[in-house]
């Protein structure tokens, strides 16, 4: 296999693992913005205020995304092993 394949098929992992994780973490930092500003506002210092909704919106972001992110997976990998041919070394 040659190092221009290998470079291509890892860029296309990472980006495909960047899409995948972008929207969980960007719901999760979002919710824990916004219950920090209301912490502040209302100068109430508790851990659990910002620990709980964040795992809550984060397991509420994966079941509702995941039969988007396993469509992408299975794309991925359907792609890849129909070009397994192609990484062959001859």
């Amino acid at each position: 296999m040659e190092l221009h394949t290998i470079l291509s098929l890892t860029k296309v992992m990472f980006w495909k693992c960047i899409i995948l994780t972008t929207p969980v973490l960007v719901l999760g930092m979002v919710i824990g913005v916004l219950i920090s500003i209301i912490q502040t506002a209302t100068s109430i210092q508790e851990q659990s205020l910002t620990t709980v909704p964040k795992l809550i919106i984060t397991v509420l972001a994966l079941m509702g995304m995941s039969r988007w992110m396993l469509s992408e997976l299975m794309n991925y990998a359907t792609e890849l092993l129909g070009n397994l041919q192609n990484f062959a070394i001859i």
